[in-house]
């Protein structure tokens, strides 16, 4: 699992490492921090699986351009599985759980 700060890095991964998983994560809620104990556990258990994170307070101009291009409401938590199609499949909040990225990464990866 990689860390993602700026929208050319992202870009970057876009055009080279479809399909991968992307959380975008909030430092200090508790929401958020559930769902990154799920994420890591879901990246540790799959680990052919390309995985990216951001934490939303170091990285906005990166998160508002993710919500913008995929027409995907931004959310913290929120994880998108992102394909050769776009997004996927994203979930957000008490969503975010290790069964369904289980789930939507296996019909896809």
């Amino acid at each position: 699992m990689k860390k993602v700060e700026t929208i050319e890095q992202f870009e970057q991964i876009y055009s080279s490492h479809r399909p991968f998983l992307l959380m975008k994560h909030s430092l200090t809620c508790p929401i958020s921090h559930r769902a990154w104990v799920e994420f890591e556990r879901f990246v540790k258990d799959f680990p052919h699986i390309h995985a990216y994170y951001l934490h939303v307070q170091h990285a906005r101009p990166l998160s508002q351009h993710i919500a913008e291009t995929f027409h995907v409401k931004h959310e913290s938590p929120q994880v998108l599985w992102v394909t050769d199609n776009g997004v996927a499949w994203h979930a957000s909040h008490w969503n975010v759980t290790y069964d369904q990225m289980k789930k939507a990464t296996m019909s896809e990866s």
